[in-house]
């Protein structure tokens, strides 16, 4: 079985794509915690952070306030919460490292469990707006 995250790195896989470069991908959760939920990861590879040198490490979380920054600026957000899971039992579901950045609204609270299958287009709109904050 192939990895899902690989699929969308090589663009075999529909993704919502926000950020790219040599090394790294960000794209739209697809079933996102929150409006705006994002996972970045590297394109190499790694099941668990563990797998990855320590530059590697920094490089991935390097980009977060970019990111996320943008991703607070699309979607109005007033706050967002970090995840890095390694491992089944951890709740790592996709076993490719990835970073969550999960926008937070002070009209909601921070529920971690519940989650939506926006459609495609709904998807799209929100990523063309992060998009255009990190141009």
């Amino acid at each position: 079985m192939d990895c899902i995250f690989c699929e969308i790195i090589r663009g075999t896989r529909k993704g919502h794509l926000l950020y790219s470069d040599d090394s790294h991908l960000a794209f739209l959760d697809r079933y996102p915690i929150d409006t705006g939920h994002t996972l970045i990861v590297p394109k190499r590879h790694y099941e668990m952070i563990t797998d990855m040198k320590e530059e590697d490490v920094g490089r991935i979380f390097a980009l977060v306030p970019r990111i996320a920054g943008a991703v607070l600026a699309a979607t109005g957000a007033d706050a967002f919460s970090l995840g890095q899971n390694n491992g089944r039992a951890a709740r790592q579901i996709v076993p490719h490292v990835h970073v969550h950045i999960i926008p937070r609204y002070s009209s909601k609270g921070a529920v971690w469990t519940k989650r939506s299958i926006p459609q495609d287009s709904e998807l799209d709109g929100i990523a063309e707006k992060i998009r255009s904050y990190l141009a």
